[in-house]
């Protein structure tokens, strides 16, 4: 029999079963590409907010040699701001949208020299202020980057905690906010990096392996049409 996650409240047994069960399970795979810059950066709150720009609408292999081309010729807001946008765009084709990205990243880092002292800011509020952020990047970076308290819903976190009955949403933002008053918060700072890379690689958006996943038996699968 299936036991599924509720909604509200949440079943804490079982969702650190699940939670447990992932974090072993996400070993054998690739961490997703923001986490490999934050992990080799220098400054970690900075690199992890250009890598994840460039990372939406994005694969992660894109985003990762983007990241790496950029970060390595203009390692600061300084290199950044003193580059041209062809010169931006050059180095971070083929991303996603990137005519825009070279733009904003452009915005952000005079941004940050004029109004930061060249530091990523460490509050939503002031990071939702810089061209082309959102709440996922500024969750990301508040997590990843400054390893505060924050959840970050992309599309693969909203999609599976749908799935597993935990919310009833339609935006990965509603996700969010009703994760915040359900979801224990000793949980939100990895909870975006395991359930990514579950979605990654394992509970992929269309068609998931349902028969090799190793949680199947907590899943209701709740909207899946179509699964392996």
């Amino acid at each position: 029999m299936v036991t599924a996650l509720q909604p509200d409240p949440i079943n804490t047994t079982i969702l650190n079963k699940v939670l447990g069960t992932l974090r072993k399970e996400i070993k054998k795979w690739k961490v997703p590409a923001v986490g490999v810059v934050a992990e080799q950066a220098i400054d970690r709150p900075f690199e992890t907010l250009i890598s994840t720009i460039l990372s939406l609408r994005t694969k992660d292999n894109v985003t990762g040699a983007a990241s790496h081309r950029l970060l390595r010729r203009a390692p600061t807001p300084e290199a950044i701001a003193r580059l041209s946008i062809g010169e931006i765009e050059k180095l971070i084709y083929p991303v996603g949208f990137y005519h825009t990205k070279a733009r904003n990243l452009i915005k952000t880092c005079r941004i940050l020299l004029q109004e930061h002292a060249g530091q990523v800011p460490r509050s939503m509020e002031e990071l939702l202020k810089l061209p082309g952020v959102g709440r996922k990047t500024a969750n990301l970076v508040l997590t990843v980057g400054f390893g505060d308290y924050g959840i970050c819903v992309d599309t693969h976190v909203h999609r599976i905690c749908n799935i597993w009955g935990y919310v009833s949403t339609k935006t990965p933002e509603e996700t969010e906010f009703a994760l915040r008053k359900i979801l224990p918060k000793r949980h939100w700072k990895t909870f975006n990096d395991i359930l990514v890379t579950f979605g990654q690689n394992l509970c992929l958006p269309v068609s998931p392996w349902c028969s090799k996943c190793p949680i199947k038996n907590y899943c209701p699968r709740i909207g899946l049409k179509r699964y392996r």
